[in-house]
């Protein structure tokens, strides 16, 4: 499994350790990924995702899972966000139409 966000994309970063002498040697910068079921009221289910905790701040923040994913583009989402976000916009095209 990659260690990247399902929502934002964020992935890990490389940089370097520096020592007290100022060697710098490379290593990796992983984000802080998190287990989480998020529950979508108009869909009326929860999807389970493994997101970074600055993007479960930024659901809390946006007023839930169905705000944030409108809200955003589908730049960075994975694959199961991407059809979560679908699945909402074809549902909310329904009951707007009906």
């Amino acid at each position: 499994m990659s260690r990247r966000c399902e929502l934002t994309g964020t992935d890990a970063q490389v940089g370097h350790k520096v020592s007290h002498s100022n060697i710098k040697t490379k290593r990796r910068f992983n984000p802080n990924l998190v287990n989480v079921t998020l529950a979508s009221d108009a869909l009326g289910q929860s999807f389970s995702l493994r997101i970074t905790a600055a993007a479960l701040r930024s659901v809390d923040h946006n007023g839930g899972l169905d705000s944030f994913l409108l809200k955003h583009g589908e730049g960075g989402l994975s694959v199961r966000a991407a059809k979560i976000r679908r699945d909402l916009r074809r549902k909310l095209a329904e009951t707007a139409a009906a």
